[in-house]
């Protein structure tokens, strides 16, 4: 046991060391933020845009968007920032599924604290017109009767192209050919064409061909059905029970920032998720606006790298 004036010693700084840091939150934000964010012009920018103009005017303080490269930069940048505040990621899911198939510079769970979800998009799956498949079950069926033969369209590996077809493999117990290509525009290029099946994909990037009719779409991947796709049954009503493939994003700050920065940051960010103009400019990207608690992101996280974890582990998923 320590004698009585270390265990004082100890006891009174721990004491300064929490005053600190509620006299820092007290006084947040008192210079600029900044939100790390991947390349200018994706989902992960817009949406750090739009988070960046909200809550700029109410905490009083210009907010900087940074676009670093994909991959780890991002995430690596933010876990070795100061835990104060003033350095926050916007990311989807490739910053917590890389780090499933190669080693990261950061544990998700443990260098990062969540502050909300932002927003959710649901997989869409398509095919071809010619392919003689007029619901899930109806593919499912076609493609155990021709083990081999069909073929799916997919990004990059661990893209969400790439795991969410894995996952209905793996579900459906079917044995389709991946095709793999550098972008989803590609892939959905060749798809048009004819020259591959089926692809899993977001509603913004197959819509304009689902509408003009040289895709069909057989349904959509959330739980329950999907305001933005009324009319499409989900994959798992109609086919494959359970079935699921959204995906999310997320605003994070450095682990250790004091809990009534973290609070006050996601208070902000929930009120310009609210208003009715901003969750217009989401539907107009093919997402559905979902702010949450922290505890809920994380919760959301932690879910999602169980879940891929198995898809990436069974089918052998390295980058490409």
């Amino acid at each position: 046991m320590l004698p009585p004036r270390y265990s004082s010693c100890i006891l009174l700084a721990a004491m300064v060391a929490l005053s600190s840091a509620e006299i820092c939150a007290q006084n947040y934000p008192a210079k600029p933020i900044r939100i790390i964010t991947s390349g200018a012009g994706g989902g992960n920018d817009f949406v750090s845009r739009i988070i960046a103009q909200g809550i700029s005017e109410p905490l009083g303080q210009s907010v900087i968007v940074e676009n670093r490269a994909t991959g780890f930069i991002p995430g690596e940048l933010v876990a070795k920032a100061p835990p104060d505040g003033y350095t926050l990621l916007v990311y989807g899911g490739t910053f917590w599924i890389a780090p499933l198939m190669q080693t990261a510079p950061y544990d998700v769970v443990r260098d990062f604290l969540p502050i909300t979800l932002t927003d959710r998009a649901p997989s869409i799956l398509v095919v071809h017109p010619s392919v003689p498949a007029r619901s899930v079950k109806d593919l499912i069926a076609l493609a155990r009767s021709r083990p081999g033969d069909l073929n799916y369209a997919s990004a990059a590996a661990g893209s969400g192209t790439h795991l969410a077809t894995e996952l209905f493999k793996s579900m459906a117990r079917v044995n389709i050919v991946r095709i793999s290509y550098k972008g989803v525009g590609a892939a959905i290029s060749d798809l048009i064409g004819g020259q591959v099946h089926m692809m899993l994909s977001t509603l913004a990037a197959v819509a304009p061909s689902v509408k003009t009719g040289r895709l069909k779409a057989l349904a959509v991947a959330t739980p329950q059905p999907f305001s933005l796709t009324p009319d499409l049954p989900t994959v798992s009503a109609s086919g494959l029970q359970g079935y699921e493939s959204v995906t999310i994003t997320g605003v994070f700050a450095p682990a250790k920032t004091p809990p009534a920065i973290i609070n006050r940051l996601n208070q902000e960010m929930l009120r310009v998720l609210a208003k009715s103009d901003v969750k217009e400019k989401f539907i107009n990207t093919g997402s559905e606006v979902v702010g949450s608690t922290p505890e809920e992101l994380l919760s959301a996280v932690k879910s999602e790298i169980s879940r891929m974890g198995k898809v990436i582990k069974e089918a052998g998923i390295r980058n490409d």
